[in-house]
C-alpha cells in the first residue's frame, strides 16, 4: 500500500503548488475514485488522509460498502459521493449510503432523489452535471439548459444543490475549464452562496482544473494505478 500513500502525497503537493501559483487558498479536496478497486485498497486511501470516495457504479458500491472502514460509531468514515450516471430506478439503493450525488442531469432524476430523501427524512446534497463540451457520448445537462434546470430544482425541498460537476473533452481542457468556471460563477451569483462546489479535474488534468477554480478533483488512476475497467 506504500505506493498509494506516495501517490497521494505527490498529488496533494501538486494541488498545493497549483493553488499557490494561481493565488488561491488551498481549499481543494481530493476524491479517490474507487471503480474496480478492492475494499482493502480503498481503506488504505482513507488511512492516508483522503476523506472523499467517488463511486461510479451502484452495484459495485453496494457489494463493497460493508467492507469500508468504519468509525467508532460504526458508520462509514469517509464521505461517499456518487459520480457515475445514475438511473432513477437505482436511486433507492444508494439514498441512505451516500453523502452527495454529483451526477444530477435531469428534473426526473432530481425528483426521484427528492422523493426518496423525503421518505427517509433527509436532505440530499447534489451537484448538477454539465456536459460542457456538448458531447453525445457523455451525460449531463447542456450549458444553455442549466439555468432552467436549476430553477426547477429550487422547488424540491429534500435536495440541496451544492454546485456543479463536469467531465470536459480530453483536448483543449483550458478552454472548457475556463467556460465551466465562468458558468459556475454565473450560476452561483444567481442561485446563492450554497453553491460552493465545482467538481472537475481527473488524473490527467487535475492541476489545470485547480487553476480554473475546481474545489474537488476526482482522481483514480493517479492514486491506484491502471485498472481493468472491463470488470464489474
Amino acid at each position: 500500500m506504500n505506493n498509494i500513500r506516495e501517490n497521494i502525497r505527490i498529488i496533494t503537493e501538486n494541488i498545493s503548488d497549483a493553488c499557490c501559483k494561481c493565488g488561491r487558498e488551498n481549499d481543494v479536496e481530493l476524491m479517490a475514485v474507487t471503480k474496480t478497486v478492492p475494499p482493502e485498497r480503498v481503506n488504505a486511501v482513507f488511512e492516508s488522509g483522503v476523506r472523499i470516495l467517488g463511486e461510479n457504479r451502484v452495484q459495485e458500491f453496494m457489494s463493497k460498502k460493508d467492507s469500508y472502514a468504519l468509525d467508532e460509531y460504526k458508520t462509514l468514515s469517509p464521505q461517499v459521493h456518487f459520480i457515475g450516471h445514475l438511473q432513477t430506478n437505482k436511486v433507492k439503493y444508494i439514498i441512505n449510503d451516500v453523502d452527495m450525488i454529483q451526477s444530477v442531469d435531469s428534473l426526473k432524476l432530481a425528483q426521484e432523489i427528492n422523493r426518496l430523501a423525503a421518505v427517509h427524512n433527509k436532505v440530499m446534497d447534489v451537484l448538477c452535471e454539465v456536459n460542457i463540451g456538448g458531447e453525445d457520448s457523455k451525460s449531463g445537462v447542456l450549458p444553455t439548459q442549466l439555468g432552467e434546470l436549476l430553477g426547477q430544482l429550487e422547488s424540491l425541498e429534500n435536495i440541496r444543490v451544492k454546485g456543479l460537476m463536469t467531465i470536459p473533452p480530453p483536448v483543449d481542457s483550458d478552454i472548457y475549464f475556463g467556460r465551466m468556471s465562468e458558468l459556475f460563477n454565473n450560476m452561483k451569483n444567481k442561485y446563492g452562496a450554497e453553491m460552493d462546489i465545482l467538481s472537475m479535474g481527473m488524473t490527467h488534468d487535475y492541476v489545470t482544473a485547480v487553476k480554473y477554480g475546481s474545489t474537488i478533483v476526482r482522481v483514480g488512476t493517479g492514486i491506484f494505478g491502471s485498472r481493468d475497467y472491463s470488470r464489474t
